[in-house]
């Protein structure tokens, strides 16, 4: 599939998608969503087709999400969100959770390294505190690498996540400054629960995908993702390639997003 990248006129990046139409049908050039997200599914189903531990699935998702979020990048995607690992997930077999948290350890280092050179800034959300501690001086590490870059994208994992927990603990901090006086019950709005959340410092997201072939949005981004285009398909994550997220892309730039307008 043949791809071309530009500048917008405001210096955006945009992509030309190319391959995805008829004989007949124009090629067009369309700009790249500002925010993807994606459930990375179907990593054990993956594993299990082939005889092998779902370990194995969660450790070729995992360079699945590095060629992913490269990929993203190199089209001009700015933010680019996947949940990693829920707060459900820790009732998953305790081999299968030691594997995830040494991908984790794997990935951080790595990002540590390379963030700069990359310009990527690594981000980690969620409710942290229940990590090994090793995990979370690995993370504070990457926000200290990350503060430093200028207008970097962002790859950002939720792990520990789930979208009812994050609003759970944003209204738990708006009581207690009601509670403190700092803030005026009447005053509460939207943009006080959102400037409350984990992604408070990032746009809503425009596309989400979720691959492997459910169709359900399993807790994730709950709030942000009110207005959000949604992509399923059932394509194993191990096996998503950079063309799958053409074809989300695509997909999406087919849909009219009114936002409640006509």
């Amino acid at each position: 599939m043949e791809k071309a990248i530009a500048a917008g006129k405001a210096g955006e990046p945009i992509v030309a998608l190319f391959g995805l139409f008829g004989k007949d049908e124009e090629k067009t050039i369309q700009q790249v969503p500002q925010h993807i997200a994606v459930i990375m599914d179907g990593n054990g189903r993956w594993a299990k087709k082939r005889g092998m531990p779902r370990k194995a699935g969660h450790a070729t998702g995992a360079e699945t999400f590095r060629r992913i979020a490269t990929y993203s990048k190199d089209i001009g995607v700015k933010y680019f969100t996947v949940y990693a690992f829920s707060t459900e997930n820790w009732k998953r077999p305790q081999d299968e959770v030691d594997a995830l948290m040494n991908l984790f350890r794997k990935y951080l280092k790595e990002a540590i390294e390379d963030m700069a050179k990359n310009n990527v800034a690594v981000r980690v959300i969620g409710d942290l505190h229940v990590l090994p501690e090793d995990i979370r001086e690995l993370i504070r590490d990457c926000d200290t690498v990350a503060a430093k870059l200028e207008d970097p994208a962002y790859a950002t994992l939720c792990i520990n996540y789930g979208g009812r927990d994050e609003i759970k603990n944003a209204v738990r901090d708006i009581a207690r400054k009601v509670k403190a006086g700092e803030l005026e019950p009447e005053d509460i709005t939207e943009d006080t629960i959102t400037n409350h959340l984990y992604t408070a410092d990032m746009p809503d997201p425009d596309l989400i995908i979720r691959p492997s072939g459910e169709i359900r949005i399993s807790n994730f981004l709950l709030w942000q993702s009110a207005y959000a285009e949604y992509y399923f398909t059932d394509v194993l994550w191990p096996d998503f390639k950079p063309e799958d997220l053409d074809e989300a892309i695509a997909s999406f730039h087919q849909r009219q997003r009114r936002f409640g307008g006509v």
